[in-house]
């Protein structure tokens, strides 16, 4: 089904008699899998408003990323969120869409300045398990009292709605960057020196250790700002630091984004958030191939397949998630961090209050 209006999207949700599988571009396979008749968002397509002065732009959710960026950077604009690409670590073909990257808070390096991408959603309007249709934010920034279903949305994988439109902040593209990188240095000390470097006025946008082991430090801006501010870093960190500028800093951005070290790798790919300080033991128990980003607040780690990392990761504060595993291996193990009883109960009464029937990709999430 591929409905060509939110009204078509509304019947049909409406009219369902049984679970549907939500998607858009089909480019992230995460979460248990769903049986269901498959419901496709790639006919409520298109930018419906692009205001470059105020810095804000409305898309349908079926809108493909790559037209949403070209017509951002022909005005010298970006998301500020740097949203992931997963095809390559997926293995998967399709387009990425506005809507699955809201509804998987897509969100890449510059997260540790810029935040995640519910941070830049400021409206949404989606249609929930009921088939209403709902409205929350707006198309500007502003104090509004109520709930904020615009954060909840983010993140929720259409488990509580399906997505018609988002409204999105946006930010200037810097004139240039550069990349500071280092030699290899063990995860340790990769933390200290990547806490150090966003701990400075320097303004690092990315840290990241890369899975040879190499810390990447990034710095955008005017060309003398960025020159002024790199040489000062590599002065307040000490060691030796290659400096990478250009189009060859945005190529190994969009690797550690992209995480394209495991593209390709036979394995499951798990993906850890952690607290940075204690990122070094997480990582020494994980034994596994590693990416590190934000600083030492994710981790991504590839393993053997139908391994349950995060049963060996034991107990830590974070959560642990398989973003690439075989179907076999998604239905035997939880894919998303088991919650908490408490934090439970309030995600099954919101599921129950947005999806009464269950129709909305059930059990994806566990």
């Amino acid at each position: 089904m591929r409905p060509a209006s939110e009204e078509d999207l509304s019947e049909i949700v409406r009219g369902a008699r049984g679970p549907l599988v939500v998607r858009g571009g089909g480019t992230r396979a995460v979460g248990r899998p769903v049986a269901g008749e498959v419901l496709e968002t790639g006919g409520l397509s298109g930018i419906t408003l692009y205001e470059p002065g105020a810095l804000t732009l409305v898309a349908c959710a079926g809108t493909p990323l790559a037209e949403l960026e070209a017509a951002l950077a022909a005005e010298g604009q970006r998301l500020p969120f740097e949203p992931m690409d997963m095809r390559a670590l997926m293995g998967t073909s399709g387009e990425p869409t506005v809507g699955g990257m809201v509804a998987a808070n897509a969100s890449g390096p510059r997260r540790v300045q810029a935040g995640a991408c519910r941070d830049s959603l400021i409206g949404v309007r989606f249609v929930d398990g009921a088939g209403a249709i709902i409205k929350n934010g707006g198309r500007v920034m502003k104090n509004v009292t109520g709930y904020d279903l615009v954060k909840l949305m983010a993140g929720s994988w259409g488990t509580l709605g399906v997505l018609t439109e988002c409204s999105f902040k946006l930010l200037p593209v810097p004139a240039t960057e550069a990349t500071l990188v280092s030699a290899p240095l063990d995860p340790e000390a990769a933390v200290q020196v990547m806490a150090r470097a966003l701990g400075t006025p320097y303004e690092v946008n990315g840290a990241a250790r890369g899975a040879d082991g190499r810390v990447v430090l990034r710095i955008e801006g005017f060309g003398e700002q960025v020159a002024y501010r790199g040489a000062a870093l590599r002065a307040a960190l000490g060691g030796d630091w290659e400096v990478i500028e250009g189009a060859a800093s945005a190529e190994i951005w969009q690797g550690i984004r992209d995480v394209r070290a495991f593209a390709g790798q036979a394995g499951d790919v798990w993906r850890v958030s952690v607290r940075p300080s204690e990122a070094p033991e997480l990582v020494a128990r994980a034994k596994a191939e590693l990416v590190m980003d934000w600083g030492g607040g994710l981790i991504w780690a590839l393993v053997a397949e139908g391994r349950d990392l995060r049963a060996e990761l034991g107990a830590f504060r974070g959560h642990a998630t398989l973003i690439r595993g075989s179907e076999a291996t998604r239905a035997a193990l939880p894919v998303f961090q088991p919650e908490p009883a408490p934090v439970a109960a309030l995600a099954q009464g919101l599921r129950a209050r947005f999806d009464p029937r269950g129709v909305l990709n059930p059990g994806l999430m566990g």
